[in-house]
């Protein structure tokens, strides 16, 4: 497989990651996402894949939009891959409406055939 090829790969898992979380597809997200897999988010809180699709699935996380603003830029090398991108994120999170814009990374390593995130961070983008 060429770079740009996996690069497309990732991109494509990715989005498809991003649109199960949106739609709590509990089966999807949990197939995506590595039973290692932690999350940091904009706030500094740190959750494990159990915390993060917990809520989720309990619907004490809702996102309501959650779209890569600009390209995906994807660099790889042997069986992990980063993916990078400017997000806008709606998202309820315990009684709190969030709108947000913010840079977002994904690591994901390839797993039993499989691409896995298994780590995500994001950062609020604040103007200064």
């Amino acid at each position: 497989m060429t770079d740009a090829e996996l690069a497309d790969v990732i991109r494509a898992t990715e989005r498809a990651r991003l649109q199960a979380l949106v739609d709590a597809d509990m089966v999807t997200a949990d197939a995506l996402h590595a039973d290692d897999y932690q999350l940091i988010t904009p706030g500094g809180a740190s959750l494990s894949k159990a915390e993060y699709l917990a809520g989720i699935a309990d619907g004490s996380l809702r996102y309501r939009r959650f779209d890569p603003d600009g390209e995906v830029q994807v660099r790889s090398w042997g069986s992990a891959a980063a993916a990078r991108y400017e997000v806008i994120i709606n998202v309820d999170a315990d009684g709190t409406t969030y709108h947000d814009r913010c840079w977002h990374t994904d690591i994901y390593e390839l797993r039993d055939g499989r691409w896995l995130a298994v780590w995500s961070h994001a950062t609020r983008i604040r103007t200064l």
